[in-house]
């Protein structure tokens, strides 16, 4: 157990399997004791057919919470052994149930003492523990249905990497990283417009000294991302989102949702009733981050550039609360 308690609970799967071995162990020595041919791994079949009679595979599988593969090589295996057979479905022919043949009906009988002693046993077990284990499993089983282990670690690590990040204000030691990081992006999928240039090679006067802004991730200090906001002449729209990049090292930190969220949230301090954006349907990340943002499409919009195919905005003056999340 020193190894255990070296690891921490981050070893609970190595610690659960030795458990199941040793139980597992113990199981297949106590149907020696009894005399009872049967392999431990068979017994959620066995005793299912024993207890409620016939059933198809997907049946047996669905009442066990075994896997229909599974379910069809322990049945291959009793079947081999002759404990149980298949019969047709009496009101189905097309259908086949399993069912106990008589060396099963046999067996069923003569383990109930092991039952008995086994049930007796794992209370007595209990009685002395300062936990109720069988509870615990239950409990943990339920929980591990609504979130699988793997969500919660994705969310750890989402929460983790997202702590390293920072979201700063764009200053003049940002102008190249600002430039480099959207015409590395845009160059992956498409080409650089004149509408581009412009904003790349003067982000101060194109964008900031308009009454714009631009936001900056940093990732162990380095710039990683940016994305801009730019304020916008139009009767119906405040503000564009624009010039959103993140460098492929830094993909999969969750950079872009952090950049989208601050820069939402900027435009709301501003006072904006809304901010549109231009992009492509092939960015299906980039557009799937925007609808989860709240974004929603629009059309009709003359745009400066050649790849736009699709517009959308966000209503800022609609509850957090009721936008897409």
């Amino acid at each position: 157990m020193d190894f255990f308690n070296k690891t921490g609970r981050m070893a609970i799967g190595s610690r659960l399997r030795m458990l199941t071995e040793k139980v597992t162990e113990d199981a297949a020595a106590i149907y020696a004791l009894y005399h009872i041919d049967l392999q431990p791994k068979w017994f959620p079949v066995f005793y299912i057919l024993s207890q409620e009679g016939p059933k198809t595979i997907t049946e047996i599988a669905r009442e066990i919470g075994h896997s229909h593969p599974s379910v069809s090589r322990i049945v291959g295996e009793m079947t081999a052994h002759g404990l149980v057979a298949e019969e047709k479905d009496a009101t189905d022919g097309r259908k086949n149930r399993i069912g106990l043949a008589p060396a099963g009906h046999q067996l069923a009988e003569a383990i109930q003492d092991q039952y008995a002693d086994v049930e007796q046993a794992i209370t007595t077990l209990s009685a002395q523990a300062n936990h109720d284990l069988w509870q615990a499993i239950g409990e943990w089983e339920y929980l591990l249905e609504q979130k699988s282990l793997l969500r919660r670690v994705q969310e750890q690590q989402r929460k983790r990497t997202e702590s390293e990040v920072q979201i700063v204000d764009y200053t003049p030691a940002y102008r190249q990283a600002f430039r480099d990081l959207n015409e590395a992006w845009i160059s992956t999928y498409f080409k650089m417009e004149a509408a581009d240039y412009k904003a790349l090679d003067d982000p101060e006067g194109y964008i900031l000294n308009r009454g714009g802004h631009i936001l900056v991730a940093l990732w162990k200090g380095q710039p990683v991302g940016v994305c801009a906001l730019l304020k916008m002449d139009d009767p119906d729209y405040d503000y564009e989102l624009a010039k959103m990049a993140v460098s492929p090292a830094a993909q999969g930190k969750n950079i872009g949702r952090l950049l989208g969220d601050a820069i939402v949230d900027r435009a709301r301090q501003l006072g904006a009733r809304n901010v549109f954006l231009e992009s492509n349907t092939i960015l299906k990340p980039a557009i799937s981050l925007y609808h989860r943002l709240g974004f929603e499409k629009v059309t009709g919009r003359p745009t400066p550039y050649e790849r736009a195919n699709i517009q959308m905005v966000l209503d800022l003056q609609v509850p957090a609360a009721a936008q897409v999340q």
